[in-house]
């Protein structure tokens, strides 16, 4: 099952909005067929594994991450193949969180005289698939909230010292490209770990301020294969965008930002003949953000987003937070001290205070990694 969750993960941003899927068939010890599920391939890991198998299969164990699927979609369901196959043991990690499917491929499956179980390594399987759970039960993405921090708890330097720090950097850099920007809180190792985490999602958003502030590209640079562009998500209320932006300059139907200004303002056709797609939603009376974070990823759902990653600044992460829309939380924490408290972590005055639940702690380079969950997608945990 370990094997088949390796597999799975070979799997991180070529099978959404699927589910990543692993799946090994054993035979006398031996693994006699193998296969993971890519969205573009169609055919899903148990077919692959089958298909590996061959003849071999008959009589095997079958080892899958994910409950095998019993309905039509783009294809056929994978209990008929297993059952008619000669499989005669499925090891599964986890149930389908589809309450409209769930325990039916099993159900199937025992009804063939095939052995069934459930439950081995599930919690690694879990959180494989968090995203997708969240979106086949909510029609939501799952968000994770991502954030540099000083020991502090202060997301940018007081803005002297930054101003200070990256013209050293500009003008080292024009001696060197290789030499790392001075203002970045976070090491090498994290960032790098930052870029894996947005090649595992569907969508980054953030806020215009962050964009005025750093003019980022907020691009996935891991250099690992995916399906479809990680899409960027600006939340700009008023159209502050400009199309001189990084990100504007470097658009590739990647970008979509969210707007309560009328798509008829001549800011607005500015942006759209620059290339940039405007999503309009009405704006909150009240709200830090200004703008219905709820409905903001109703709509990345309906565009089968089924993970988003939250990378943006105090006012947007407090909003965020008040709304509940949050899911994870990974603060990657630098051993360093601002000083200013110019620019916290969260400005969330109307927070009701929730502790974070299987929380983990580790070490990237020198910099500490707190991760833990606001919500639990599973129900049942």
């Amino acid at each position: 099952m370990q094997h088949a969750l390796d597999l799975a993960r070979k799997a991180v941003g070529v099978a959404s909005p699927n589910p990543l899927v692993g799946c090994v068939i054993v035979q006398n010890g031996e693994i006699v067929g193998q296969g993971f599920h890519e969205y573009d391939g169609r055919s899903h890991a148990e077919i692959l594994a089958l298909r590996a198998a061959g003849g071999k299969a008959r009589g095997a164990i079958l080892y899958v991450t994910l409950e095998p699927c019993n309905h039509t979609g783009r294809t056929g369901p994978c209990t008929g193949a297993i059952i008619t196959a000669g499989i005669t043991r499925v090891v599964a990690a986890m149930q389908d969180p589809n309450p409209l499917v769930a325990g039916s491929g099993f159900e199937k499956l025992r009804g063939a005289g095939l052995e069934v179980h459930c439950g081995l390594l599930e919690e690694q399987a879990r959180v494989l698939n968090e995203a997708f759970a969240c979106s086949i039960v909510t029609q939501k993405p799952f968000v994770t909230l991502k954030s540099a921090l000083t020991l502090d708890g202060q997301l940018a330097w007081p803005r002297a010292e930054a101003k200070s720090a990256n013209s050293l950097a500009n003008k080292s850099q024009s001696k060197s490209s290789n030499k790392p920007n001075a203002a970045w809180i976070t090491s090498e190792e994290s960032r790098a770990e930052v870029h894996r985490m947005r090649h595992a999602s569907d969508a980054l958003l953030t806020g215009i301020g962050t964009i005025l502030a750093d003019n980022p590209l907020l691009a996935d640079r891991s250099g690992l294969p995916r399906r479809r562009r990680l899409l960027r998500v600006i939340l700009d209320t008023k159209l502050r965008l400009t199309p001189e932006a990084r990100i504007v300059k470097t658009l590739d139907d990647d970008l979509l930002v969210v707007t309560s200004t009328p798509l008829t303002a001549p800011r607005a056709r500015k942006l759209q003949n620059a290339g940039v797609e405007l999503f309009h939603v009405r704006p909150l009376r009240s709200g830090p953000a200004g703008i219905d974070l709820r409905a903001v990823l109703a709509e990345l759902g309906r565009r089968e987003i089924l993970s988003v990653m939250l990378e943006a600044g105090p006012t947007l992460n407090g909003a965020a937070l008040t709304a509940g829309v949050v899911h994870k939380l990974v603060l990657f924490y630098a051993p360093k001290i601002a000083g200013g408290g110019a620019v916290p972590f969260a400005r969330a005055p109307n927070l009701v205070p929730a502790a974070l639940g299987n929380l983990s702690i580790r070490q990237i380079g020198p910099d500490v990694v707190v991760e833990g969950y606001l919500q639990n997608v599973y129900r049942d945990r």
